[in-house]
């Protein structure tokens, strides 16, 4: 008998009827003999308007309360569909988080999973109750409350729980019906993935693909928990496919470039006539850091007086104020002549385990780029992707380029 976790987020909860055709996806798996356990995020929207609701009750909450208050959310939805289930005849019951229970470490909306005992929801798939889990969420175990693991928690919470339950798979159910080789709605020819590896899956997570969350990846990477993108909106009775997220060795036929990804959410930061010498890198991004400023392009560049040097990075455009004003803070510490920023900056990739077996691949991207008239601010490689740092209004353009240079508008 297989024993699957089905993972659906806010859109595909955002109303009753919603919720309904939810319940019918899940009632195909049941009627087809799966032991189910399901995991749902907050409606869209209501996680938003509960952070919102917590910053109107306070300029400094606590973290502790700021957790109870938006992890209901998911317990609102959990307990909707585990309603609609037993309306429609199959037993089902809602879980939160502290129940399982999900032990995590720290509060304040950044919680980790420490562990996760799966027994008690096993005991009750195997006496054929469908266990409708309250995804973002779990218990601290040091103080015993709840916490709430970040944007995307959702996703994470359900490759934990199909890997403490020893699912046979786990379907991340969205409002698209797999991974594509690029945004459809910049590319009309972009093309859903059959599979991905886990590997180029990661790097598209983290590089602006907003299909799965990045530490949902990396968790489904490292427990082997075979899992599929799949779409909620399909017809219950007959859904596509999706796209299965596999290892390297599960790709019969390997691409050069599987996919482009793409980032507006970025800023530049250019640090002009640094000294050159030991300690100024720590002393750049040591308080950046400290500050939990995520520091991503690094590039520096020797000036001709030897003595000097320009480093130039990009941050994310909400953290762009604040590593201004920590870098102005640190000037004399740092020892740079000016600082230069932009926030009008996109970061556009290609990404492909082909890579690691083709020569020039980033080459003919510079160079189509060149001739569409398309300036490169910063450059970033790594064996599998390669990310140019470009003026945000020519994103769409270098996003359709790259997808027609590499073949992914051929069918």
């Amino acid at each position: 008998m297989a024993r699957l976790v089905m993972k659906f987020g806010g859109t595909s909860v955002a109303g009753m009827e919603r919720i309904r055709n939810v319940a019918r996806h899940v009632k195909r798996e049941v009627d087809a003999g799966a032991e189910v356990a399901i995991v749902v995020s907050a409606m869209a929207g209501k996680t938003d308007e509960l952070v919102a609701l917590c910053n109107a009750a306070s300029n400094h909450y606590d973290p502790r309360e700021y957790d109870a208050v938006v992890a209901s959310g998911e317990q609102v939805s959990a307990g909707l569909l585990a309603i609609v289930l037993q309306a429609m005849g199959i037993a089902a019951r809602s879980w939160q988080g502290w129940q399982i229970p999900i032990l995590t470490t720290r509060a304040g909306g950044a919680a980790r999973i420490s562990s996760i005992e799966g027994n008690s929801i096993i005991a009750a798939l195997k006496a054929k109750e469908v266990a409708v889990i309250a995804g973002f969420q779990g218990v601290n175990e040091e103080t015993d409350r709840v916490t709430t693991l970040g944007r995307g928690g959702s996703d994470t919470s359900a490759v934990a729980i199909a890997a403490a339950i020893k699912a046979d798979r786990c379907d991340i159910y969205t409002d698209v019906d797999g991974v594509y080789t690029t945004d459809p709605r910049v590319v009309p020819k972009a093309r859903r993935l059959e599979r991905v590896t886990c590997e180029e899956m990661l790097e598209m997570a983290s590089l602006g693909a907003k299909v799965m969350q990045v530490r949902s990846v990396e968790l489904a990477m490292v427990k082997r928990v075979k899992t599929f993108v799949r779409s909620s909106f399909d017809d219950p009775a007959g859904p596509c496919s999706g796209t299965l997220i596999c290892d390297e060795e599960d790709i019969v036929e390997q691409q050069v470039v599987t996919g482009i990804a793409f980032s507006r959410d970025e800023a530049q930061i250019t640090l002009r006539r640094v000294a050159d010498r030991p300690g100024v890198a720590a002393a750049i991004f040591m308080p950046l850091a400290e500050a939990g400023i995520n520091v991503d392009m690094i590039v520096q560049v020797a000036s001709d007086d030897t003595v000097t040097t320009d480093i130039t990075f990009t941050v994310a455009s909400g953290d762009f104020d604040r590593a201004r004003a920590i870098l102005e803070k640190n000037k004399a510490q740092v020892g740079y002549a000016a600082l230069q920023g932009a926030s009008d900056v996109a970061k556009v990739s290609a990404i492909g385990i082909g890579m690691r077996s083709h020569a020039g691949v980033a080459a003919i991207a510079f160079k189509a780029l060149s001739e569409k008239g398309i300036n490169i601010r910063a450059i970033t490689t790594s064996e599998i992707k390669f990310s140019v740092l470009i003026d945000a209004a020519y994103t769409e353009l270098a996003v359709r380029t790259l997808h027609s240079i590499y073949g992914l508008d051929k069918g």
